[in-house]
């Protein structure tokens, strides 16, 4: 079986100006970066077309290290809505270095459902992650600057400060750390650390931007601490968002690239959903849906983060409203919260299946909240037994959810015609069906529990002594109004990765809550979610390589 990017290198990859042009974008238009990537001016952007365009969310079950597909499903969709006569984009995140080198090795798709370059952009692609990265630690430096000095001091005590610098790589030696020693011209010494790139608060910021002007007004209001008298002091107190914009002036505009069938794809921004609000700009959303009739994208993880997050932030902030969910399950993710080992996911077992298929049925009911039925894809692996694919067809009709055996990973856009008319379908019968969980004016805790007890299916929400200081200072502040994005383990529908399947009756442990007043949002963090994540025994890097013609290996 050949791997991900041998059949990317045997791909003939047309110019980036071809697709464009597939599109309605003059050459003139792009901002090209070579021959196969161009960046799109935010002057494309129609907002009266944005409206007419449909808009299908790609979310999926709780992730396993058996994988799901959530990308490849993503845009072998995209390729085969434009099988069926659909002028379809698809938008995507940008990958963070982190995973690439770490545990995933990619996320560009896979087979014959990937976007192109895939090293490119697996890589350092056209800059953006490296520009939020710059703009986020020039902050940090006019921080500490400001801490320093003499003339223009603003009083900040360190002991507020909860602004880290960030990398784009997992380093979990960096997390905590002291700066400033070495004496009194080093700086003042304070304990601080590193967050990967991103869980950034400007890449989180970014990716809810409407334009330069909203990004620096944004990046303005980001909340960096405490005066030693109490007041506090924002970004814009620094006069940093000017600075931190002008280095983002490249990385507002969506990138450009392609499908291995030739489709157009746009891809921008990486919030992790774990963290952050896991979704694509929207300015990227609202590029695809002013230039194609469908816009396919997905939220990272499962439908109670990411989906949460592009529902309850991304859309009320953006005006987007969801026309159709497409929810990916695999025969081997179902059986592993069935209780399989990793080991024995490839051999038959239909009884832990049956019991694995509880957890599907809890995220089919999350997307119900929100007004839209899903539409089931079940990313087909070659051991899927027939009687395996009977059950979940068996128990779609349960639910009364459409389902489709997809094969996109091995055919294509062949592999995803069916799922892409019942999607079309699903629209047809719903095309303006989506509302969001909670209003914006609730109270923080109202907004967490609504989270809580009906995405994650807890009984109930504690409160550290902690969390809730942090919710006073931030209602006192006058941000109670702001969403909220809950950081927690993606590998449970409870805060406790150990729990597979679906959890009852437990109880989410918020530990403190973090404002994000650039954003837009306040962080609950539940558990021991930690935002700068660590390196596996035996990572990714260890197996990419590269020769002397310049082709690269290893990524998958």
């Amino acid at each position: 079986m050949k791997s991900d990017i041998e059949i990317a290198h045997e791909i003939k990859i047309k110019p980036i100006v071809q697709i464009a042009k597939s599109i309605g974008i003059e050459e003139d238009d792009l901002q090209l970066y070579g021959k196969y990537k161009a960046k799109l001016p935010l002057k494309l952007i129609n907002e009266e077309n944005a409206k007419k365009g449909k808009l299908i969310l790609v979310t999926a079950i709780t992730p396993t290290p058996a994988g799901e597909g959530k990308t490849t499903t993503s845009i072998g969709l995209t390729q085969g809505l434009n099988r069926i006569g659909k002028k379809t984009t698809v938008v995507l995140r940008e990958p963070s270095l982190g995973p690439v080198f770490g545990i995933k090795g990619g996320a560009t798709g896979g087979g014959y459902s990937q976007v192109l370059p895939m090293e490119d952009i697996n890589l350092h692609f056209t800059g953006d992650i490296s520009a939020v990265e710059k703009a986020h630690n020039l902050l940090s430096a006019l921080i500490d600057n400001n801490i320093q000095s003499t003339k223009h001091n603003l009083g900040l005590d360190p002991r507020t400060i909860r602004w880290k610098r960030v990398m784009d790589m997992n380093e979990r030696s960096l997390r905590d750390i002291i700066i400033g020693l070495g004496g009194s011209k080093q700086g003042i010494p304070r304990e601080t650390g590193f967050d990967i790139t991103a869980a950034s608060e400007v890449m989180a910021t970014l990716c809810l931007a409407k334009n330069i002007e909203d990004l620096k007004q944004k990046l303005g209001n980001i909340f960096i601490g405490f005066t030693f008298d109490g007041k506090p002091i924002y970004a814009r107190d620094l006069k940093a968002q000017g600075a931190m914009a002008a280095l983002m002036k490249d990385a507002i505009m969506p990138n450009l690239v392609q499908t291995i069938e030739g489709n157009p794809a746009i891809i921008h921004g990486g919030p992790f959903a774990n963290i952050a609000q896991g979704t694509n700009s929207i300015i990227a959303t609202k590029m695809g849906l002013s230039l194609s009739d469908y816009v396919v994208t997905e939220a990272g993880f499962a439908s109670e983060l990411g989906a949460e997050k592009f529902f309850n932030i991304k859309s009320q902030y953006g005006g987007l409203s969801t026309n159709a969910v497409v929810l990916v399950a695999t025969i081997r993710a179902l059986k592993y919260h069935g209780g399989v080992k990793l080991k024995d996911l490839n051999i038959e077992n239909t009884e832990a299946l049956k019991s694995g298929l509880e957890n599907l049925e809890k995220h089919v009911e999350n997307i119900r909240y929100y007004g839209i039925s899903p539409v089931i894809a079940i990313n087909k692996f070659s051991t899927d037994t027939t009687a395996e694919i009977e059950i979940i067809k068996q128990k779609a009709a349960e639910l009364n959810v459409k389902v489709s055996l997809v094969e996109s990973w091995e055919k294509g856009g062949e592999g995803a015609e069916e799922l892409a008319q019942m999607v079309v379908d699903s629209i047809s019968n719903c095309s303006a069906c989506f509302k969001p969980l909670y209003d914006f004016k609730w109270t923080i805790e109202e907004k967490i529990n609504e989270i809580a007890t009906k995405m994650y299916g807890a009984s109930h929400v504690e409160y550290s002594v902690q969390a809730k200081v942090d919710i006073a200072k931030i209602n006192d502040l006058g941000f109670g109004e702001l969403p909220v994005c809950v950081a927690k383990t993606q590998k449970s529908l409870s805060d406790d990765q150990y729990r597979k399947g679906r959890p009852k009756g437990f109880t989410v442990k918020i530990r403190e809550v973090q404002l994000a007043s650039g954003a837009g949002f306040v962080i609950p963090i539940a558990g021991t979610i930690m935002r700068m994540p660590g390196l596996p025994e035996e990572p990714s890097a260890e197996v990419i390589d590269i020769d002397n013609d310049g082709v690269i290996s290893g990524l998958f």
